[in-house]
């Protein structure tokens, strides 16, 4: 099981890219795609440094978690309150990211003290068929996957996520926008130690064959047609990535594809995203990896994130 302090990672707030929301720590909601509107366009350029810490997850975190997952899965027809439920009840796997414990009194932040920042976790699809989030899931990506490729791909996927003597896990990494990247690092390295330990003990979620992410990517809006098909030419397209160390899992991908999400991201819901004042359009990036791939990735990841 997950220590209750696992580690910590020092970072400045709010250095990725520009959102029509604030970049302190305090306006934390703002800087997600799942927020509400904000009263001010005005990027916030100002640096507060504050520490975080890991935990096991638990069922306090459930308004947090289930929060993240709207954000990623948007107006998309995912239950994620019994998703929710389930990444808490496998609470061997997985962590969340709370502030630190600050030693000066503050009456006004007391309803602050239990927000989750962040969390990573892994739902193991093909253990978990048959409950409606699951099936779900299979069915959005599928979906989405018909209306984006290739025939000869959507076969490959379906085939990918149907053979039960190959389970695929699905890694859910969500964070807000103003938490540095630093802290993927020692959140993945734990995630990979939690799964190792749950295969060892024969645990749920422990034996996967492949890993599934759904990652929230960008791409300049003047350069994509949403009516064009887009299948293995994909990867040629220039992808921005919200959290940037899943683009080393997206280089070492055997299946992925990009979907649009920009008609259930109106400005309250998903905010007006821009790099350089480039608009960006939101995506979905699908990417299936090999479970003996993550060691490669892990290596890279710690020459990129290490702190």
């Amino acid at each position: 099981m997950a220590t209750p302090a696992k580690r910590r990672a020092r970072g400045p707030a709010g250095e990725r890219g520009s959102h029509s929301g604030s970049g302190s720590s305090e306006g934390s909601d703002s800087g997600s795609e799942g927020s509400g509107c904000s009263d001010s366009d005005e990027p916030i350029d100002e640096e507060v440094n504050i520490e975080f810490e890991a935990h096991s997850i638990s069922d306090n975190d459930y308004n947090g978690i289930k929060k993240l997952l709207q954000q990623l899965f948007l107006k998309a027809p995912v239950n994620t309150a019994e998703l929710t439920d389930l990444l808490i009840q496998q609470n061997h796997i997985g962590s969340i990211i709370k502030q630190a414990e600050v030693q000066e009194d503050s009456s006004d932040d007391e309803e602050d003290d239990d927000e989750v920042f962040g969390f990573i976790s892994c739902l193991n699809l093909t253990e978990r068929k048959g409950t409606q989030c699951a099936e779900q899931i299979k069915e959005l990506l599928l979906s989405r996957c018909e209306q984006s490729c290739d025939h000869g791909v959507v076969e490959q996927l379906s085939k990918l996520l149907n053979d039960s003597t190959k389970p695929v896990g699905l890694i859910l990494s969500e964070r807000f926008i103003n938490v540095p990247p630093q802290i993927a690092l020692p959140m993945h390295q734990q995630l990979q130690k939690e799964l190792t330990e749950a295969q060892r003990t024969n645990k749920p979620c422990g034996k996967c064959h492949y890993y599934l992410l759904i990652s929230k990517t960008f791409t300049e809006a003047t350069k994509s047609s949403s009516k064009k098909k887009e299948g293995k030419n994909q990867p040629k397209e220039e992808l921005m990535f919200a959290n940037a160390e899943e683009e080393f899992f997206h280089e070492k991908a055997l299946l992925k594809f990009n979907y649009s999400v920009q008609e259930e991201s109106d400005t309250c819901l998903g905010g007006r995203w821009s790099f350089d004042d480039v608009p960006m359009k939101p995506l979905r990036t699908v990417m299936i990896v090999p479970a003996d791939g993550i060691h490669g990735i892990m290596d890279k990841l710690k020459d990129y994130l290490s702190l």
